[in-house]
C-alpha cells in the first residue's frame, strides 16, 4: 500500500475502534454500527491505495500500460505539428490507482494543468478535466502520458521531476478515487489493446514500438 493509504485509512480506523470500544462498554447499538461502518470504510480506503508488485514485460519494444483499469477510447490526436495514437484508460474505485511509467527513459516536459471534473469516462475529459502530464523519452521514442482528474479524484500525484530516469514498469505517481489516464504514442507503433480491453499497470501491453534501436 502506498503511503496516501496510512494517511486516509488510519483516521478511519482509529476512530472504527474508538465508537466500537464505546459501544461495547455502554451497550449502544448505536455506536457499535458506526464502528462497523467505519472499519468498513477504512478497509475500502485502504484497499484503494493497494500497491502490488508488477513484472515488467520482457520484450525491449513493448510499451506498458502506465495504468489499471478499462481501455475507453482509442483515437488519433495532434500535439503540436504532430499526430499521435492515443489510448484512454478509465480507472474506477474499485482499480489500482498507481501510475506507472509505459517506458523506460527520461521524464521530460511535465506540466500540471487546473480544469473541469467531468466524469472520466467522457471523452471531454481529456481537455478540460484537470490533469497532469508528462513526457517519457527514450529508445522506443517519445510516450506522453496525461493524468486525468475525474470526478471523485481531485488530487493527482507525480513523484518525478523532469530530468529524472525512470524504467519501465515503474512507479511514477497516482490519482486518488477515481481517474482516467490518456497515453499518446507515435503514429509508427502498433496498438495492441481494443476499446473494451482491460489492462494492469506495469504489466499489461498497450503497443510495440517500430523502434528497433532499444
Amino acid at each position: 500500500m502506498v503511503k496516501e493509504g496510512y494517511w486516509f485509512g488510519l483516521p478511519l480506523l482509529l476512530i472504527a475502534c474508538g465508537l466500537m470500544s464505546l459501544g461495547y462498554l455502554e451497550s449502544a447499538e448505536g455506536l457499535t454500527a458506526g464502528g462497523i461502518f467505519f472499519l468498513a470504510l477504512a478497509l475500502l480506503v485502504m484497499n484503494f491505495f493497494r500497491d502490488p508488485e508488477r513484472i515488467a514485460p520482457a520484450d525491449p519494444h513493448a510499451i506498458a500500460s502506465p495504468a489499471d483499469g478499462k481501455v475507453v477510447e482509442i483515437s488519433e490526436e495532434p500535439v503540436g505539428s504532430k499526430r499521435f495514437q492515443r489510448v484512454s484508460i478509465f480507472m474506477s474505485p474499485f482499480d489500482v490507482h498507481v501510475n506507472r511509467s509505459p517506458i523506460a527513459g527520461t521524464i521530460g516536459e511535465v506540466s500540471y494543468r487546473k480544469g473541469k471534473f467531468r466524469v472520466a469516462y467522457d471523452p471531454r475529459a481529456s481537455v478540460e478535466n484537470e490533469q497532469n502530464i508528462f513526457w517519457v523519452r527514450g529508445k522506443q521514442g517519445e510516450v506522453i502520458v496525461r493524468q486525468i482528474a475525474g470526478v471523485v479524484a481531485r488530487r493527482i500525484v507525480f513523484w518525478k521531476r523532469a530530468g529524472d530516469y525512470t524504467r519501465r514498469g515503474e512507479r511514477v505517481g497516482l490519482i486518488r478515487f477515481g481517474s482516467r489516464v490518456d497515453v499518446l504514442m507515435d503514429m509508427s507503433v502498433r496498438v495492441a489493446v481494443r476499446k473494451g480491453h482491460r489492462v494492469r499497470a506495469g504489466s499489461s501491453i498497450i503497443g510495440y514500438s517500430a523502434n528497433q534501436d532499444d
